[in-house]
């Protein structure tokens, strides 16, 4: 099939799996090569190369990474983007395929906010665990494994659309899997504090 068919498809999904993880850097990163003529943007993904909106998520970005390398800090700052993140993701994704007519475009929407959802579950749950850990290391590598991931996506979608999409059912079969261990996790956490309060009543 067509490279330039699925290139759209293949972006819409990096696009909101991204967002789950890094929102405003995907929005820098995507308005600023965009910008600089280094890609091509489809649909209506060109409003990301505005100035404005490049030189705003930028600063966001900025203020991003650096929240994201401190532990608790980090937790804080993904409950609150939780506002932001999966509504965005199904904007980029809308955005994406724009060009489409407007029930793929809604259908987009719908996917791309249940992905950036899913990513955004799994890195938040995943890093109030490695939070519980005294030392800062773990977390400073999960932030920036985070970094390498979101990037990567874009990365290969931009390049490689047809590629994307082959190891794209394999990402999702591990997002699914990390989701499914994030929620045994918190379960237990439940089950521990709902036990423990009967013995500190005696």
């Amino acid at each position: 099939m067509n490279p330039d068919v699925l290139a759209p498809f293949a972006l819409a999904a990096a696009l909101s799996a991204a967002a789950g993880l890094r929102f405003y850097g995907v929005v820098f990163f995507v308005g600023l090569l965009g910008s600089l003529g280094v890609i091509e943007l489809p649909g209506e993904l060109r409003l990301l190369c505005h100035p404005a909106v490049v030189a705003v998520s930028g600063l966001l970005f900025a203020l991003e990474f650096t929240a994201d390398k401190i532990p608790l800090v980090d937790s804080l700052w993904d409950a609150f983007n939780t506002f932001v993140r999966v509504p965005g993701g199904a904007l980029l994704a809308a955005l994406a395929l724009a060009n489409f007519d407007s029930g793929l475009v809604a259908a987009a929407a719908l996917l791309g906010g249940v992905l950036a959802g899913g990513t955004h579950v799994a890195k938040m749950g995943t890093r109030a665990t490695l939070n519980l850990s005294p030392e800062p290391f773990s977390n400073w590598l999960a932030s920036l494994a985070e970094d390498g991931l979101g990037l990567g996506l874009l990365v290969l979608a931009i390049a490689h659309p047809i590629v994307f999409l082959l190891a794209f059912a394999p990402f999702l079969l591990l997002l699914v899997w990390v989701l499914a261990k994030v929620a045994r996790l918190a379960l237990g956490v439940i089950r521990r504090r709902v036990v423990a309060r009967p013995r500190q009543q005696r």
